[in-house]
């Protein structure tokens, strides 16, 4: 389907290993609401990749990055939501250690929505500026000029849901393994904290770094 698929297939599969804000978000929801709740937020990052990867290849991200308007919408937007996702983790932990008295309280206050881990994970992916770059300049490179490049961008993009899919499932069943230890108690809302943080960090960073 495209030119070059083992180099694309092993170069995507690192970059997809390196951890960034979509392994945080499956971390983030998965000590939530469970296996489930990071496996459907992966299902919504994942799924992201074809809207990036359809717009890459109709050549819409090379004209909103000659909109600074357009661009700096999308960055703020994007950016925006990852500060509004931290602000809800730094809330929860500040909100647990007021309520310690009812332990079990905050874990059967988070109850697993379908939608809203859906929506939290597509949301995050597709408002992020920094995948619709990778998106432009990565993509193009496998590409056979005799072929539909929007079919061999959809099909890279195929492949990476796959590869992300099985990644961030793995990721959410080991945070399941490890978040026994940590549920209603100082240790959970330390891990709470801390991921409202970083949160807050990427969303400041994609808020203001190039603003024009």
């Amino acid at each position: 389907m495209i030119d070059q698929f083992w180099t694309f297939f092993i170069a995507i599969t690192l970059l997809t290993l390196f951890p960034g804000v979509d392994s945080l978000l499956v971390v983030r929801n998965t000590s939530r609401g469970g296996w489930k709740d990071g496996v459907a937020t992966s299902t919504g990052i994942c799924s992201g990749l074809f809207v990036h990867a359809l717009v890459s290849a109709l050549g819409v991200s090379a004209l909103l990055l000659q909109s600074a308007v357009a661009f700096n919408v999308l960055k703020l937007f994007g950016g925006g939501y990852l500060l509004w996702l931290g602000s809800c983790s730094l809330w929860r932990a500040v909100r647990e250690e007021k309520s310690i008295s009812s332990e079990m309280q905050p874990v059967t206050a988070r109850q697993f929505q379908l939608r809203r881990s859906l929506c939290e994970g597509f949301i995050s992916n597709v408002f992020n500026p920094k995948t619709l770059l990778f998106y432009m300049a990565f993509l193009p490179q496998f590409i056979d000029p005799t072929r539909s490049p929007v079919l061999q961008s959809l099909f890279m993009a195929a492949v990476h849901f796959i590869i992300g899919m099985i990644y961030q499932g793995l990721l959410a069943l080991l945070v399941c393994r490890v978040s026994g230890w940590f549920k209603s108690g100082p240790l959970g809302r330390t891990l709470e904290g801390l991921t409202g943080i970083v949160l807050v960090l990427f969303g400041l960073r994609i808020f203001l770094k190039n603003r024009v």
